[in-house]
């Protein structure tokens, strides 16, 4: 029998109604938009997602009627929820009798009451959409009623989220967290399907996301705030040459002592930063974005056009760098006005110039200390940061990034569990990487995490020494980069190591088995693009069972790159059609997010052509499952069309690989690339390492079940395959030798 309904805005009793609302109103500040929604009169089935437990209340309070809701028989175990199931009117369901509750639901929505249910079936202990499950659309169904989504925002990492691995036990914000609830218009029963349900709840996710207040904010404010709250807090330990630490107050102290420096002697708008992970490079990025102008970190291994290109496009004549990394590079076209780091800050005055602002570190509070740098409250949409695409397949571009670009993207990680402040982040991506810009640079500068410094991705033993001496827990590079630490390392040297996060190209199934079976550690692929700012998606550990309520939940899947990072939505196109395909099928990716650049620097030719209706066109290749995990199976730029058939030039590379035997650790040894064909349009060329005759490379693919247009006819010998500074392929450099053996 349904419980009695009341006219009420709830189905709470005034004395349960009064304490929820002062509950929930002392630890958040809700918000809401299209509430309009919501009929006015007659039944209606809500679906929203599932972060926390206190999800009903906020709902409820940003709901203009009643609210009936399902939650799970097994908590009334517990005599609070026992109570406040009796006082609210709730419908119990169980998993052994689900369509008890089912029925009741129906009889409630065909009475004219809206019913809420939560599709992912518990709460998310990922902090991502979990997998959305049936029983919603069989209510809406046979009650002839329509279904409102709606998208909780900003519970998760309160208290009553399983933010940190644990419910309840962890103390509560000193503020009310801001949460925002996102209504979106009617979905009709007939259109009800989980596949739809998950995409409208990303959309609107991505909604509620853009109205975080962090958004709005400056990113120097954040990170000087950040700093000043914790003066004594290790925050670098700098291995380039001998260990240094830095803690964040002497970090602090001197950005801002050489950010009044640069605002006086620098006209220029943007400021160049030639400089590998360390001390240094936090300390230019920070000062420079203190001084009211933008950081353009420089890719130093990159070609000399390539380089002059970059520096045009960006007005870039000031270089902040030192005297050590002018002699490694001295083909770098270094302008007339190149200063040397650590000079500079000498010719200021030294320790008597960042002493000041080292006391007041101490000693203010942190708004003044910002407000003392004569720091804008408001960044937003304005430039933060300018990065350069990797002249993979061509002249390098300039991704804009905005304040809000890439504290939406550090918001995004944080708000999951896997880099706490806690973490010990070992930092040897390079700077001009998009993911050592973001996550190695102002994502610890902003939660805290100490990072220890390594100049070089490729010096493996020093990243192995600096694990284990610093006891690092976390580590973020590319395959290229991880491959040689699985044969050096010993497995007592990476003891301390609880996270290995890999993107930036697909991580080999061998790679992965591998690194397990030898440390233990499971490696979890992400993925993401400068673009993106760059973190997009991201697999993580299959979170634990903490309750006797609890059930198992997924975190990663083998082979995929996980799911959206929160505020993230996506579409998988058809390529020729521009269609949305189904779930399951390939297509190219296109993504919406508060992290998403929003173009390219002075180009409004390749900006206009990187957007479709406003979603990104990432030119990636990929599908999605029905629990929301992302595969990417390659640039579209990546495949050839011989025949009328899409031919993956990465699957056909792999399988060279296993049926020849050969071993990648030092790198690719064989890279296929697609030329112009007059016969058939293109042709594949095999560049190698190795030598391999035409005939046993026929023989061997042949007999591995790939079909015969999968076969390249052309082989080119080469020295070394072209690989850029990131430890991605050098598309442009493999092409120009692949166009080399047709000449």
């Amino acid at each position: 029998m349904i419980p009695p309904l009341t006219p009420k805005r709830s189905y709470l009793p005034a004395f349960w109604e009064f304490i929820a609302s002062l509950v929930a109103r002392t630890l958040y500040r809700v918000r809401f938009r299209g509430a309009e929604h919501v009929p006015a009169k007659g039944g209606a089935v809500i679906i929203a997602n599932h972060l926390s437990y206190v999800d009903p209340v906020v709902l409820q309070l940003a709901c203009p009627r009643p609210i009936r809701f399902i939650g799970h028989k097994s908590l009334r175990h517990h005599w609070f929820f026992d109570w406040v199931f009796r006082l609210s009117g709730a419908l119990s369901i169980s998993a052994d009798k689900p369509m008890e509750a089912i029925k009741l639901a129906i009889k409630a929505a065909e009475a004219g009451e809206i019913v809420a249910v939560f599709p992912e079936g518990h709460i998310s202990r990922t902090g991502q959409l979990m997998a959305i499950q049936r029983g919603f659309e069989v209510i809406a169904r046979k009650a002839n009623v329509p279904i409102i989504p709606a998208f909780i925002d900003g519970v998760w990492g309160s208290v009553f989220s399983f933010a940190g691995n644990t419910y309840l036990w962890k103390s509560p914000r000193l503020k009310p967290t801001h949460v925002f609830v996102q209504f979106g218009a009617a979905i009709p029963h007939a259109e009800a399907t989980p596949a739809h349900a998950r995409k409208v709840l990303l959309d609107l996710g991505a909604e509620a996301f853009e109205e975080r207040p962090i958004l709005r904010r400056h990113l120097g404010r954040e990170c000087v705030r950040a700093l000043a709250k914790r003066p004594g807090h290790v925050m670098v330990v700098d291995r380039t040459a001998e260990r240094r630490e830095v803690k964040a107050g002497q970090l602090l102290a001197a950005a801002a002592a050489l950010s009044r420096h640069l605002r006086r002697t620098v006209p220029e708008h943007r400021v160049g930063i030639v400089l590998p992970p360390g001390a240094g490079a936090f300390i230019a990025n920070l000062a420079v974005i203190c001084a009211g102008k933008i950081p353009v970190n420089l890719n130093f291994t990159a070609g000399r056009a390539a380089l002059e290109a970059s520096m045009r496009i960006g007005g870039v004549q000031t270089v902040l760098s030192a005297d050590a990394v002018r002699q490694k590079v001295p083909n770098f076209p270094w302008p007339e006005h190149t200063l040397d780091l650590r000079k500079l800050i000498a010719d200021m005055g030294g320790k008597k110039a960042i002493v000041p602002w080292l006391l007041a570190a101490w000693v203010l509070p942190n708004q003044w200390y910002a407000a003392l740098l004569g720091l804008p409250r408001v960044g937003d949409r304005a430039e933060a940061g300018l990065l350069f695409t990797s002249g993979s397949s061509g002249e390098p571009k300039g991704v804009a990034l905005s304040h809000r670009n890439i504290l939406a993207n550090c918001a995004q990680i944080s708000s999951l569990s896997i880099l706490p402040e806690s973490a010990s982040l070992l930092g040897c991506l390079p700077i001009f990487h998009s993911f050592g810009f973001t996550v190695t640079l102002w994502y610890p500068m902003i939660r805290g995490c100490r990072v220890v410094t390594v100049p070089s991705p490729l010096d493996t033993r020093k990243i192995i020494d600096s694990i284990r001496d610093e006891e690092a827990t976390v580590l973020i590079g590319a395959p290229t980069f991880i491959r040689p630490i699985l044969r050096k390392a010993q497995p007592g040297e990476l003891r301390s190591l609880e996270l290995v996060v890999t993107g930036a190209e697909k991580l080999p199934d061998d790679l992965q088995r591998e690194f397990l079976e030898r440390f233990h550690l499971e490696i979890m692929q992400g993925y993401g693009l400068t673009e993106t700012t760059p973190a997009s998606n991201i697999n993580q550990p299959h979170p634990p069972v903490t309750t006797a309520t609890a059930a198992p939940q997924v975190g990663n899947r083998a082979g995929s790159t996980g799911r959206l990072l929160p505020g993230m939505t996506v579409r998988i196109v058809h390529p020729e059609t521009g269609e949305e395909v189904p779930t399951g099928e390939q297509g190219i990716v296109w993504f919406k997010g508060a992290n998403v650049f929003s173009g390219y620097l002075n180009d409004p030719q390749k900006t206009q052509g990187a957007f479709r209706n406003g979603w990104f066109v990432t030119g990636d290749l990929g599908r999605i499952d029905d629990e929301g995990f992302l595969f990417i199976e390659g640039r579209l730029s990546r495949f050839s069309k011989i025949g009328g058939e899409m031919i993956p030039h990465g699957t056909v590379e792999q399988k060279i690989v296993e049926v020849f035997g050969w071993d990648e650790s030092e790198g690719y040894c064989a890279v296929v690339m697609g030329v112009p064909d007059a016969t058939k349009g293109e042709a594949l060329v095999l560049l190698s390492t190795r030598a391999v005759t035409s005939d046993q490379l026929r023989e061997k693919l042949l007999a591995a079940g790939l079909p015969n247009l999968f076969v390249p006819k052309i082989i080119k010998r080469v020295e070394k395959i072209p690989v850029l500074g990131t430890g991605k392929l050098d598309l442009k450099g493999c092409r120009d030798l692949a166009l080399e053996a047709v000449a």
